[in-house]
């Protein structure tokens, strides 16, 4: 509640201050004029008077600075300069940002325009989950539209960068760091993989959710990236569009082991569990 007060007091003090620096400005020329008087009677003159009596009453300024300080003014003064510097700091970036995002728009409507004589395979890629049309575009900048110049997927991932390192010494592997590689596709793909993280009820988001789960959030990226370049080479290669496998296609690769292993986690929670198949209602 002091603290509120206090708050409250200096406040108040604001709305008042033009009125509490016309008093201080007052007072000290008042006690300018009284040194300076008694400098002329010490027989000085008038500029050295003046200079004089400036010289032991101290700096203006500093002495507002201090009286303003005594009184709580000068915080709430620097916060209201703060609000102002950041409200003038809004309106220049509102105004860059509108010219960037038109000059964007200016240059997405020029890629569209000179994509256009491959707009089918722009379309294909499209169909898969996560994939727009700036990050198809950028896919067939950065590996072309001959397929056949890569003998296979893998190759193609190798020549990315979007595949385990391998490293190995005397039989022992020291390391699996991805390298650097091709930035542009790589920063492509993850910002696709990314996307189909935020997803549900398909093959890419089964995938990621199934390696984060083990192996974290940003291997399970990486290891998405490489898949929908998989993807994207095959399509381009076969022209066929985009199939999706499902959500629950890792489910579907072995069913018993799925079976088997729900049983036993609830088994080992004190249930006995039978299991019957659902017959189809007509």
């Amino acid at each position: 509640m002091r603290s509120l007060r206090r708050f409250l007091n200096r406040v108040a003090n604001l709305a008042t201050r033009r009125a509490h620096d016309e008093r201080l400005s007052e007072e000290i020329q008042e006690h300018l004029a009284l040194q300076t008087a008694e400098n002329l009677r010490a027989g000085l003159s008038p500029i050295e008077a003046r200079r004089q009596a400036m010289l032991k009453f101290g700096g203006v300024e500093a002495m507002k600075q201090d009286y303003r300080a005594a009184r709580g003014l000068l915080l709430i003064e620097n916060l209201l300069q703060d609000v102002r510097y950041a409200i003038r700091s809004l309106h220049r970036t509102s105004g860059h940002l509108r010219f960037t995002e038109s000059k964007l728009s200016e240059i997405e409507q020029e890629i569209d325009k000179r994509m256009r004589p491959f707009e089918d395979k722009v379309t294909r890629l499209c169909t898969i989950p996560g994939v727009d049309r700036v990050t198809a575009w950028g896919m067939l900048a950065e590996i072309g539209l001959n397929m056949n110049q890569f003998p296979s997927s893998g190759h193609l991932a190798s020549w990315a960068c979007l595949c385990p390192g391998s490293f190995e010494s005397a039989g022992k592997r020291l390391s699996g760091k991805m390298r650097k590689g091709n930035v542009s596709l790589r920063r492509c793909l993850s910002q696709a993989a990314w996307a189909i993280s935020m997803m549900k009820n398909n093959y890419l988001s089964a995938l990621y959710r199934r390696i984060a789960a083990r192996r974290g959030a940003k291997r399970a990226v990486m290891a998405v990236a490489h898949a929908l370049l998989v993807i994207a080479y095959h399509m381009l290669k076969r022209k066929e569009d985009y199939r999706e496998l499902g959500a629950d296609h890792f489910d579907r690769i072995d069913v018993n082991r799925i079976r088997r292993s729900l049983v036993n986690r609830l088994e080992r929670l004190g249930h006995k569990v039978t299991l019957e198949p659902l017959t189809p209602t007509a």
